[in-house]
Protein backbone atom coordinates (compact mmCIF):
# COMPACT_ATOMS: atom_id res chain seq x y z
CA UNK A 1 0.00 0.00 0.00
CA UNK A 2 1.27 3.61 -0.99
CA UNK A 3 2.17 6.49 1.67
CA UNK A 4 -1.08 8.79 0.97
CA UNK A 5 -0.23 12.12 0.29
CA UNK A 6 0.33 14.66 3.04
CA UNK A 7 -2.64 17.37 3.57
CA UNK A 8 -0.98 20.81 4.55
CA UNK A 9 -2.64 22.88 7.02
CA UNK A 10 -1.59 26.46 6.59
CA UNK A 11 -2.28 28.53 9.80
CA UNK A 12 -2.70 32.21 8.30
CA UNK A 13 -4.59 34.12 10.80
CA UNK A 14 -2.73 35.54 12.89
CA UNK A 15 -1.84 39.37 13.59
CA UNK A 16 1.79 39.98 14.57
CA UNK A 17 2.94 43.14 16.55
CA UNK A 18 6.28 42.13 17.27
CA UNK A 19 7.42 43.19 13.98
CA UNK A 20 6.13 46.77 14.10
CA UNK A 21 5.81 49.28 12.14
CA UNK A 22 5.96 46.77 9.24
CA UNK A 23 3.67 43.76 10.13
CA UNK A 24 0.42 45.52 11.86
CA UNK A 25 -3.03 44.22 12.75
CA UNK A 26 -4.50 45.07 8.76
CA UNK A 27 -1.20 43.43 7.58
CA UNK A 28 0.46 40.59 9.60
CA UNK A 29 3.82 39.61 9.16
CA UNK A 30 2.63 36.45 7.12
CA UNK A 31 1.62 38.29 3.91
CA UNK A 32 4.71 40.31 3.74
CA UNK A 33 8.02 39.65 2.40
CA UNK A 34 10.56 39.87 5.12
CA UNK A 35 12.81 37.18 3.95
CA UNK A 36 12.85 37.30 0.33
CA UNK A 37 10.85 38.42 -2.40
CA UNK A 38 7.82 36.23 -1.76
CA UNK A 39 5.61 36.70 1.45
CA UNK A 40 6.06 34.03 4.24
CA UNK A 41 2.45 32.48 3.56
CA UNK A 42 3.67 32.23 -0.53
CA UNK A 43 6.85 30.25 1.02
CA UNK A 44 4.73 28.19 2.69
CA UNK A 45 2.45 27.65 -0.33
CA UNK A 46 5.78 26.98 -2.30
CA UNK A 47 7.03 24.33 0.24
CA UNK A 48 3.98 22.52 -0.03
CA UNK A 49 3.33 22.33 -3.86
CA UNK A 50 5.27 18.54 -4.40
CA UNK A 51 2.01 17.01 -5.95
CA UNK A 52 4.00 13.41 -5.42
CA UNK A 53 3.83 14.12 -1.40
CA UNK A 54 1.32 16.96 -1.01
CA UNK A 55 -2.76 17.28 -1.69
CA UNK A 56 -3.87 20.44 -2.01
CA UNK A 57 -3.37 22.66 0.64
CA UNK A 58 -6.21 23.76 3.35
CA UNK A 59 -5.39 27.58 4.71
CA UNK A 60 -6.92 28.70 7.85
CA UNK A 61 -7.40 32.18 8.08
CA UNK A 62 -9.13 35.29 9.03
CA UNK A 63 -12.04 36.93 7.38
CA UNK A 64 -10.24 40.27 6.94
CA UNK A 65 -7.38 38.80 5.51
CA UNK A 66 -9.19 36.13 2.79
CA UNK A 67 -8.16 38.12 -0.36
CA UNK A 68 -4.99 38.48 0.88
CA UNK A 69 -4.80 34.85 1.18
CA UNK A 70 -6.67 34.15 -2.07
CA UNK A 71 -4.41 36.54 -4.09
CA UNK A 72 -1.23 35.97 -3.04
CA UNK A 73 -2.20 32.17 -3.91
CA UNK A 74 -3.06 33.43 -7.01
CA UNK A 75 0.10 35.15 -8.03
CA UNK A 76 1.78 31.62 -7.45
CA UNK A 77 -0.81 29.65 -9.69
CA UNK A 78 -1.68 27.60 -6.57
CA UNK A 79 -5.85 26.45 -5.35
CA UNK A 80 -5.57 26.23 -2.03
CA UNK A 81 -9.02 25.42 0.20
CA UNK A 82 -9.23 28.98 1.88
CA UNK A 83 -11.04 28.85 5.37
CA UNK A 84 -12.12 31.49 7.49
CA UNK A 85 -12.34 31.35 11.17
CA UNK A 86 -15.31 33.79 12.45
CA UNK A 87 -13.35 34.96 15.18
CA UNK A 88 -9.38 33.74 16.46
CA UNK A 89 -9.43 31.06 18.87
CA UNK A 90 -5.42 30.20 19.25
CA UNK A 91 -3.97 27.21 17.22
CA UNK A 92 -5.92 24.35 18.81
CA UNK A 93 -9.06 24.87 17.03
CA UNK A 94 -8.01 25.83 13.96
CA UNK A 95 -5.83 23.15 13.38
CA UNK A 96 -9.00 21.04 14.86
CA UNK A 97 -11.01 22.45 12.08
CA UNK A 98 -8.10 21.93 8.96
CA UNK A 99 -8.17 18.35 10.63
CA UNK A 100 -11.80 17.79 9.78
CA UNK A 101 -11.90 19.00 6.79
CA UNK A 102 -9.03 16.71 6.17
CA UNK A 103 -10.67 13.59 7.25
CA UNK A 104 -13.97 14.69 4.98
CA UNK A 105 -11.24 14.39 2.09
CA UNK A 106 -9.90 10.91 2.69
CA UNK A 107 -10.67 9.14 6.37
CA UNK A 108 -7.12 8.13 6.37
CA UNK A 109 -5.99 11.86 5.71
CA UNK A 110 -2.58 12.89 7.36
CA UNK A 111 -2.00 16.13 7.96
CA UNK A 112 0.75 18.21 8.11
CA UNK A 113 0.18 21.65 10.35
CA UNK A 114 2.19 24.61 9.21
CA UNK A 115 2.55 28.09 10.62
CA UNK A 116 2.43 30.21 7.41
CA UNK A 117 4.63 33.15 8.96
CA UNK A 118 7.61 30.94 9.77
CA UNK A 119 10.35 30.76 7.76
CA UNK A 120 11.95 27.30 7.04
CA UNK A 121 15.09 27.02 4.39
CA UNK A 122 16.24 23.93 2.81
CA UNK A 123 13.97 22.31 1.12
CA UNK A 124 15.40 18.70 0.78
CA UNK A 125 15.32 18.55 4.51
CA UNK A 126 11.76 20.31 4.70
CA UNK A 127 11.08 16.95 2.83
CA UNK A 128 12.72 14.01 4.25
CA UNK A 129 11.44 15.73 7.70
CA UNK A 130 7.91 15.02 6.38
CA UNK A 131 8.52 11.53 5.22
CA UNK A 132 9.54 10.65 8.22
CA UNK A 133 7.24 12.15 10.34
CA UNK A 134 4.23 10.23 7.82
CA UNK A 135 5.65 6.91 8.88
CA UNK A 136 5.57 7.89 12.35
CA UNK A 137 2.35 9.27 11.83
CA UNK A 138 1.18 5.72 10.26
CA UNK A 139 1.94 4.22 13.46
CA UNK A 140 -0.70 5.99 15.77
CA UNK A 141 1.92 9.38 16.94
CA UNK A 142 1.66 12.71 16.76
CA UNK A 143 4.64 14.26 15.55
CA UNK A 144 6.12 17.55 15.97
CA UNK A 145 9.26 18.86 14.24
CA UNK A 146 12.19 19.85 16.62
CA UNK A 147 15.23 22.19 15.72
CA UNK A 148 18.65 21.61 17.07
CA UNK A 149 19.63 24.76 18.65
CA UNK A 150 22.09 27.07 17.62
CA UNK A 151 22.49 28.98 20.69
CA UNK A 152 20.33 29.17 23.92
CA UNK A 153 17.47 31.23 22.91
CA UNK A 154 14.82 32.18 25.69
CA UNK A 155 12.21 32.84 23.36
CA UNK A 156 11.42 29.38 22.50
CA UNK A 157 10.13 26.30 23.91
CA UNK A 158 12.06 23.60 23.61
CA UNK A 159 11.36 19.72 23.62
CA UNK A 160 13.11 16.85 25.33
CA UNK A 161 13.54 14.11 23.33
CA UNK A 162 13.16 10.54 24.51
CA UNK A 163 13.27 6.88 23.52
CA UNK A 164 14.11 6.80 19.71
CA UNK A 165 11.64 4.94 17.51
CA UNK A 166 12.43 2.34 15.01
CA UNK A 167 12.57 5.76 11.95
CA UNK A 168 15.34 7.81 11.32
CA UNK A 169 16.00 10.91 13.25
CA UNK A 170 12.42 10.67 14.95
CA UNK A 171 11.88 9.99 18.85
CA UNK A 172 9.27 9.62 21.28
CA UNK A 173 8.78 13.14 23.26
CA UNK A 174 9.92 13.01 26.96
CA UNK A 175 8.84 16.32 27.79
CA UNK A 176 7.55 19.77 26.86
CA UNK A 177 9.24 22.80 28.28
CA UNK A 178 7.65 26.39 28.20
CA UNK A 179 10.16 29.17 27.59
CA UNK A 180 13.19 28.67 29.83
CA UNK A 181 15.14 31.64 31.22
CA UNK A 182 18.96 32.23 30.29
CA UNK A 183 20.31 29.45 32.81
CA UNK A 184 17.83 26.75 31.96
CA UNK A 185 17.99 27.27 27.74
CA UNK A 186 22.12 26.94 28.40
CA UNK A 187 21.45 23.74 30.41
CA UNK A 188 18.71 22.25 27.55
CA UNK A 189 21.09 22.89 24.92
CA UNK A 190 23.93 21.08 26.30
CA UNK A 191 21.66 18.03 27.31
CA UNK A 192 20.32 18.14 23.47
CA UNK A 193 17.01 19.13 23.72
CA UNK A 194 15.52 20.68 20.91
CA UNK A 195 13.43 23.93 19.91
CA UNK A 196 10.10 23.52 19.50
CA UNK A 197 8.98 24.28 15.65
CA UNK A 198 5.50 24.61 16.64
CA UNK A 199 4.64 22.74 13.50
CA UNK A 200 2.84 19.31 13.61
CA UNK A 201 1.88 16.06 11.30
CA UNK A 202 -0.38 13.02 12.04
CA UNK A 203 -3.27 11.15 10.64
CA UNK A 204 -6.59 13.21 11.47
CA UNK A 205 -8.08 10.69 13.28
CA UNK A 206 -6.01 10.09 15.55
CA UNK A 207 -5.60 13.73 16.37
CA UNK A 208 -9.38 14.21 16.82
CA UNK A 209 -9.48 11.01 19.08
CA UNK A 210 -7.03 12.33 21.32
CA UNK A 211 -8.50 16.00 21.21
CA UNK A 212 -12.01 14.18 22.10
CA UNK A 213 -10.29 12.46 25.40
CA UNK A 214 -8.17 16.02 26.29
CA UNK A 215 -10.59 18.55 24.68
CA UNK A 216 -13.59 17.72 23.76
CA UNK A 217 -15.12 20.84 23.94
CA UNK A 218 -12.75 22.03 21.20
CA UNK A 219 -13.03 18.90 19.19
CA UNK A 220 -17.38 19.09 19.24
CA UNK A 221 -16.80 22.78 18.33
CA UNK A 222 -14.50 21.83 15.40
CA UNK A 223 -16.90 19.09 14.22
CA UNK A 224 -19.90 21.46 14.27
CA UNK A 225 -18.28 24.50 12.72
CA UNK A 226 -17.35 22.61 9.92
CA UNK A 227 -20.30 20.52 9.27
CA UNK A 228 -22.72 23.56 9.52
CA UNK A 229 -19.51 25.72 7.30
CA UNK A 230 -21.22 27.47 4.22
CA UNK A 231 -19.44 28.49 1.01
CA UNK A 232 -19.61 32.77 0.30
CA UNK A 233 -17.73 33.74 -2.85
CA UNK A 234 -15.41 30.73 -3.22
CA UNK A 235 -14.44 30.54 0.59
CA UNK A 236 -15.65 28.06 2.97
CA UNK A 237 -17.05 30.00 6.49
CA UNK A 238 -17.01 27.78 9.22
CA UNK A 239 -19.98 28.13 11.73
CA UNK A 240 -19.57 30.89 14.04
CA UNK A 241 -22.04 30.14 16.86
CA UNK A 242 -20.25 26.70 16.75
CA UNK A 243 -16.80 27.37 16.41
CA UNK A 244 -16.56 30.47 19.30
CA UNK A 245 -17.60 27.09 22.06
CA UNK A 246 -14.21 26.13 21.29
CA UNK A 247 -11.87 26.68 24.47
CA UNK A 248 -9.05 29.36 22.86
CA UNK A 249 -6.19 27.05 23.28
CA UNK A 250 -3.10 26.37 21.23
CA UNK A 251 -2.30 22.84 19.76
CA UNK A 252 0.67 22.66 22.44
CA UNK A 253 -1.62 23.18 25.09
CA UNK A 254 -4.75 21.30 24.19
CA UNK A 255 -3.31 17.94 23.31
CA UNK A 256 0.77 18.04 22.76
CA UNK A 257 1.50 18.16 26.11
CA UNK A 258 -1.60 15.79 27.47
CA UNK A 259 -1.45 12.87 25.02
CA UNK A 260 1.39 9.97 25.71
CA UNK A 261 1.49 9.79 21.64
CA UNK A 262 3.88 12.41 21.10
CA UNK A 263 6.71 12.13 18.74
CA UNK A 264 9.80 14.29 17.28
CA UNK A 265 11.32 14.47 14.05
CA UNK A 266 14.85 16.22 14.74
CA UNK A 267 14.43 18.47 11.53
CA UNK A 268 17.51 19.47 9.65
CA UNK A 269 16.43 22.30 8.08
CA UNK A 270 16.74 25.68 9.29
CA UNK A 271 13.62 27.58 10.50
CA UNK A 272 12.76 30.66 11.94
CA UNK A 273 9.50 31.68 13.37
CA UNK A 274 10.46 35.55 12.96
CA UNK A 275 9.04 36.05 16.66
CA UNK A 276 10.83 39.37 16.27
CA UNK A 277 13.20 41.56 14.33
CA UNK A 278 16.52 40.14 16.00
CA UNK A 279 14.65 36.60 14.58
CA UNK A 280 15.85 37.91 11.07
CA UNK A 281 19.59 37.41 11.93
CA UNK A 282 18.59 33.53 12.17
CA UNK A 283 17.76 33.60 8.41
CA UNK A 284 19.08 36.43 6.99
CA UNK A 285 22.19 36.96 5.11
CA UNK A 286 24.83 39.33 6.48
CA UNK A 287 27.40 41.75 4.92
CA UNK A 288 30.95 41.65 6.19
CA UNK A 289 30.47 43.45 9.19
CA UNK A 290 27.32 41.60 9.98
CA UNK A 291 24.51 43.79 9.10
CA UNK A 292 21.04 43.11 7.15
CA UNK A 293 20.30 45.45 5.03
CA UNK A 294 16.84 45.16 3.24
CA UNK A 295 15.42 47.99 0.69
CA UNK A 296 16.79 51.68 0.03
CA UNK A 297 19.42 51.22 2.88
CA UNK A 298 22.96 52.05 4.06
CA UNK A 299 25.08 51.52 7.01
CA UNK A 300 28.37 52.89 7.20
CA UNK A 301 30.80 51.82 9.79
CA UNK A 302 28.05 50.15 11.43
CA UNK A 303 28.26 46.87 13.11
CA UNK A 304 25.36 43.41 13.48
CA UNK A 305 22.66 46.59 12.65
CA UNK A 306 19.26 45.39 10.95
CA UNK A 307 18.36 48.31 8.87
CA UNK A 308 14.50 47.67 7.03
CA UNK A 309 13.46 50.29 4.32
CA UNK A 310 10.70 50.68 3.28
CA UNK A 311 10.33 53.31 1.38
CA UNK A 312 12.30 56.32 2.43
CA UNK A 313 16.30 56.00 2.14
CA UNK A 314 17.27 55.04 5.45
CA UNK A 315 20.96 55.07 6.54
CA UNK A 316 23.19 54.52 9.77
CA UNK A 317 26.46 55.30 10.66
CA UNK A 318 28.91 54.56 13.69
CA UNK A 319 26.19 52.25 15.49
CA UNK A 320 25.99 48.52 16.87
CA UNK A 321 23.95 46.17 17.26
CA UNK A 322 20.82 48.01 16.72
CA UNK A 323 17.41 47.78 14.47
CA UNK A 324 16.02 50.32 12.60
CA UNK A 325 13.03 49.97 10.78
CA UNK A 326 11.14 52.77 8.90
CA UNK A 327 7.97 53.01 6.74
CA UNK A 328 6.18 56.00 5.24
CA UNK A 329 4.40 56.73 8.47
CA UNK A 330 6.42 55.37 11.40
CA UNK A 331 9.90 54.93 12.56
CA UNK A 332 11.27 52.41 14.88
CA UNK A 333 14.88 52.29 16.83
CA UNK A 334 15.76 49.94 19.66
CA UNK A 335 18.94 47.76 20.66
CA UNK A 336 18.68 44.00 19.01
CA UNK A 337 19.08 42.61 22.55
CA UNK A 338 15.85 44.12 23.07
CA UNK A 339 13.76 43.46 19.97
CA UNK A 340 11.38 41.85 22.03
CA UNK A 341 9.75 44.39 23.97
CA UNK A 342 8.11 45.87 20.52
CA UNK A 343 4.98 44.04 21.71
CA UNK A 344 4.83 46.07 24.65
CA UNK A 345 5.43 49.62 22.89
CA UNK A 346 2.82 48.43 20.14
CA UNK A 347 0.38 47.92 23.53
CA UNK A 348 1.37 51.04 24.74
CA UNK A 349 0.62 52.72 21.37
CA UNK A 350 -2.56 50.69 20.83
CA UNK A 351 -3.73 52.56 24.64
CA UNK A 352 -2.03 55.87 23.61
CA UNK A 353 -4.35 56.36 20.41
CA UNK A 354 -2.31 56.04 17.71
CA UNK A 355 -3.53 54.17 14.56
CA UNK A 356 0.00 53.88 13.53
CA UNK A 357 -0.06 51.18 16.21
CA UNK A 358 -2.75 48.92 14.15
CA UNK A 359 -3.08 50.37 10.55
CA UNK A 360 -0.55 51.28 7.61
CA UNK A 361 -1.04 54.07 5.54
CA UNK A 362 -1.51 51.96 2.41
CA UNK A 363 -5.07 50.34 3.18
CA UNK A 364 -5.73 46.61 1.75
CA UNK A 365 -8.64 46.15 -0.19
CA UNK A 366 -10.26 43.18 -2.13
CA UNK A 367 -9.36 45.27 -5.33
CA UNK A 368 -5.83 46.53 -4.68
CA UNK A 369 -5.39 49.57 -2.27
CA UNK A 370 -5.58 52.34 -1.82
CA UNK A 371 -2.57 55.35 0.37
CA UNK A 372 -3.34 58.57 1.70
CA UNK A 373 -1.31 60.93 -0.04
CA UNK A 374 -2.31 64.41 1.70
CA UNK A 375 -5.06 65.52 3.79
CA UNK A 376 -6.34 69.01 4.58
CA UNK A 377 -9.64 70.43 6.37
CA UNK A 378 -12.11 69.72 3.04
CA UNK A 379 -9.54 67.80 0.45
CA UNK A 380 -7.74 64.27 1.05
CA UNK A 381 -5.35 63.11 -2.09
CA UNK A 382 -5.24 59.02 -2.15
CA UNK A 383 -3.40 57.19 -4.77
CA UNK A 384 -5.45 53.98 -5.91
CA UNK A 385 -4.12 50.68 -7.21
CA UNK A 386 -6.44 48.55 -8.91
CA UNK A 387 -5.35 44.65 -9.77
CA UNK A 388 -5.88 44.03 -13.33
CA UNK A 389 -9.66 42.62 -13.88
CA UNK A 390 -10.98 44.51 -10.73
CA UNK A 391 -14.10 46.35 -10.04
CA UNK A 392 -14.70 48.34 -7.29
CA UNK A 393 -18.44 48.94 -5.98
CA UNK A 394 -21.32 50.67 -7.66
CA UNK A 395 -21.70 52.87 -4.91
CA UNK A 396 -22.07 57.04 -4.35
CA UNK A 397 -21.06 59.57 -1.19
CA UNK A 398 -23.41 61.83 0.15
CA UNK A 399 -20.78 64.58 1.60
CA UNK A 400 -17.90 64.33 -1.19
CA UNK A 401 -17.10 64.93 -4.96
CA UNK A 402 -14.10 63.17 -6.53
CA UNK A 403 -11.45 63.98 -9.40
CA UNK A 404 -9.76 61.05 -10.73
CA UNK A 405 -6.45 61.53 -12.55
CA UNK A 406 -5.36 57.94 -14.44
CA UNK A 407 -1.54 57.97 -14.17
CA UNK A 408 -1.27 54.13 -15.42
CA UNK A 409 -2.83 51.98 -17.13
CA UNK A 410 -6.60 52.40 -18.46
CA UNK A 411 -9.85 52.80 -16.17
CA UNK A 412 -13.51 51.84 -16.99
CA UNK A 413 -15.82 54.51 -15.62
CA UNK A 414 -19.43 54.42 -14.69
CA UNK A 415 -20.97 57.69 -13.82
CA UNK A 416 -24.83 57.65 -13.82
CA UNK A 417 -25.38 54.70 -16.32
CA UNK A 418 -22.84 56.24 -18.84
CA UNK A 419 -19.69 53.89 -19.20
CA UNK A 420 -16.52 55.01 -20.76
CA UNK A 421 -12.84 54.48 -20.55
CA UNK A 422 -10.06 56.81 -19.76
CA UNK A 423 -6.37 56.32 -20.37
CA UNK A 424 -3.27 57.43 -18.89
CA UNK A 425 -2.85 61.35 -18.73
CA UNK A 426 -6.52 61.90 -18.69
CA UNK A 427 -9.76 62.59 -15.57
CA UNK A 428 -12.86 62.09 -15.24
CA UNK A 429 -14.98 64.11 -12.32
CA UNK A 430 -17.76 62.18 -9.93
CA UNK A 431 -20.06 64.48 -8.73
CA UNK A 432 -21.74 64.41 -5.39
CA UNK A 433 -24.00 62.25 -5.34
CA UNK A 434 -23.71 60.56 -8.11
CA UNK A 435 -23.89 57.20 -8.72
CA UNK A 436 -20.27 55.39 -10.04
CA UNK A 437 -17.79 52.46 -9.80
CA UNK A 438 -14.44 52.02 -10.64
CA UNK A 439 -13.08 49.17 -13.04
CA UNK A 440 -9.17 48.01 -14.50
CA UNK A 441 -10.03 46.31 -17.79
CA UNK A 442 -6.44 45.69 -18.80
CA UNK A 443 -4.09 43.65 -17.79
CA UNK A 444 -1.50 45.65 -15.72
CA UNK A 445 -2.55 47.41 -12.25
CA UNK A 446 -4.55 50.34 -12.97
CA UNK A 447 -3.24 53.61 -10.78
CA UNK A 448 -4.70 56.99 -10.86
CA UNK A 449 -4.40 59.26 -8.18
CA UNK A 450 -8.05 60.54 -6.46
CA UNK A 451 -9.20 64.10 -5.08
CA UNK A 452 -11.67 63.99 -2.50
CA UNK A 453 -13.28 67.34 -2.01
CA UNK A 454 -16.39 67.78 0.57
CA UNK A 455 -17.55 68.69 4.48
CA UNK A 456 -17.30 65.15 5.05
CA UNK A 457 -14.20 62.31 3.97
CA UNK A 458 -14.68 59.94 6.19
CA UNK A 459 -14.14 56.09 4.81
CA UNK A 460 -17.91 55.46 5.67
CA UNK A 461 -19.25 57.69 3.45
CA UNK A 462 -20.05 54.95 0.94
CA UNK A 463 -22.96 53.59 0.03
CA UNK A 464 -22.81 50.54 -1.68
CA UNK A 465 -25.56 49.75 -4.12
CA UNK A 466 -23.74 46.59 -5.87
CA UNK A 467 -20.31 44.84 -4.78
CA UNK A 468 -18.69 41.80 -5.89
CA UNK A 469 -17.14 41.23 -2.86
CA UNK A 470 -19.98 41.01 -1.06
CA UNK A 471 -19.51 43.66 1.37
CA UNK A 472 -22.74 45.75 3.23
Amino acid sequence: MSNPQITPVLLAGGSGTRLWPVSRDGMPKQFLPLAGDLSTYQQALERVKDTALFDSPIVVTANDFRFFARHQAEQLGAEPDIVLEPEPRDSGPAIAAGAVLARRRDPNAVVLALAADHVILDQESFQEACEAGREAASGGWLVTFGIRPTEPRTSYGYIKPGVPLNIKHVHAVESFVEKPDAAAAARFVAEGYLWNSGNFLFRADDFLAELGRHEPAMAEAAEASVARAERDLGFLRLEDKSFVQAPRKSIDYAVMEKTDRAAVVQAGFRWSDIGSWDALFEIGETDRAGNILRGPAVALEAENCLVHADHHLTAVVGVKDLVVVTTPDAVLVLPRARAQEVKDLVAALKTAGYPEASSHRRHHRPWGSYEAVDVGERFQVKRLIVRPGAALSLQKHMHRAEHWVVVRGSAQVTIEGEERVIHENESTYIPLGAVHRLANPGKIPLELIEVQTGSYLGEDDIIRLDDVYGRG
